[in-house]
């Protein structure tokens, strides 16, 4: 039973993010989500991470900003180096009852580190594939080593929480035995949703009412495969292939991207209502990274009832029924990404029944359900007393 008794002082949650509001990815959408929940369920929250001088939304709840540097090989991401007396203080001053880490970095170190003194439960989401960057960087070597340190992090943690059973199989793997539970991701069904198919936005960008659009959203850089994704692009170009591609998105990759594909259209980072128009006003969803461990704009494209096809990895694999709602396809061969694009480009009808089956499945997904089963997750690691110390 979850320990949610009188004995039990407040749920007060410190969560320490690597990024919180300076950039718009995934996983700082989905903390955001789930502190402005926590709070509706009253509970305390105080979020501990670096910032920018420019926030790139709007953030929720309080946020404390802590030491960084800008990452030397993505200097749109920021380094948080620890936490400081000053951040200290303030963190003691909140007291808090359980520790939640977004990132295995130094600042998550840094905080498992301070938990252990102040005998505090830990918990940990696990929302990238750190381990996996290398091989897009330079580093392919090194990734043995980065998974023993990921391993090394997230097994000193009460609980993990992986967004996919498919991530957390591979974790299990390679010798993850933390207490896993799924904190999947949900999806705001009214907002993407294939009635904001506009058939204006299509003739707006040029685009012919009976050419299929290829759509790919999400941040542009090299670990989302945009490489590979380029390739095969690249192959229906050469065949003939009737397709306009549409990419929604920013990121440093942007303009080696653009020189790439000189014929595909680029939005920049679109939110909300225009981002859901695009969708919507797309035929197929094309997301071949190997790097997501859910994969946040493939359920989005489902809601607004596009097929997708993605590589067979983790998240991916988790949200596509294969011959269902897309196709999965393996990483690497061109010649079976290019096959399913071709198949859905062809045939309309076998597009809109994967389609009408993908935004069933999204429908599925309901953020509060699935934010209510990460409190309750939260109440199970709590002991009596739980509270700081003065070490």
């Amino acid at each position: 039973m979850s320990k949610t008794g009188t004995d039990m002082p407040p749920l007060r949650v410190a969560l320490f993010s690597g990024n919180y509001n300076y950039v718009m990815d995934g996983p700082a959408r989905a903390l955001n989500r789930l502190v402005g929940h926590l709070e509706q369920r009253n509970v305390s929250v105080m979020v501990f991470a670096p910032t920018a001088k420019t926030a790139a939304l709007e953030h929720t709840g309080t946020l404390v900003s802590v030491p960084s540097i800008s990452l030397p090989f993505r200097s749109e991401y920021r380094l948080g180096l620890g936490i400081t007396p000053s951040v200290k203080a303030q963190l003691k001053d909140f007291r808090p009852t359980l520790f939640h880490l977004a990132a295995p970095d130094l600042l998550g170190y840094a905080a498992l580190r301070l938990a252990k003194r102040w005998q505090i439960p830990v918990v940990a989401s696990f929302h990238t594939r750190f381990d996996a960057y290398g091989r897009y960087y330079g580093g392919a070597s090194l990734e043995k080593y980065a998974t023993r340190y990921l391993l090394h992090f997230y097994n000193q943690c009460a609980q993990v929480y992986p967004p996919s059973e498919s991530m957390a199989e591979e974790l299990r793997a390679v010798g993850l035995t933390s207490d896993m539970r799924i904190w999947s991701r949900g999806v705001d069904c009214q907002m993407f949703s294939p009635r904001h198919r506009d058939m204006d936005w299509r003739r707006e960008n040029k685009i012919a009412d009976g050419t299929p659009v290829i759509l790919f959203a999400g941040r542009l850089v090299r670990e989302k495969g945009l490489g590979f994704f380029t390739q095969v692009i690249n192959r229906l170009e050469r065949a003939g292939v009737d397709h306009k591609v549409f990419i929604a998105g920013a990121g440093p990759e942007r303009a080696r991207l653009q020189k790439a594909l000189p014929r595909a259209l680029f939005a920049g980072h679109l939110r909300d209502r225009e981002l859901a128009r695009a969708y919507a006003s797309a035929d197929i969803f094309f997301n071949p990274s190997i790097s997501e461990t859910f994969g946040q704009v493939t359920l989005e494209a489902m809601a607004s009832g596009l097929p997708a096809v993605c590589a067979d990895a983790t998240g991916s694999r988790s949200l596509v029924q294969h011959n269902k709602t897309g196709f999965l396809a393996p990483f690497g061969n061109h010649d079976a990404f290019a096959n399913a694009l071709c198949t859905l480009i062809e045939e309309p009808d076998l597009r809109a029944r994967f389609g009408d089956e993908a935004v069933r499945i999204a429908k599925q997904k309901d953020w509060h359900s699935i934010l209510d089963g990460l409190l309750h997750n939260y109440h199970d690691t709590r002991a009596p007393g739980a509270l700081p110390v003065s070490a």
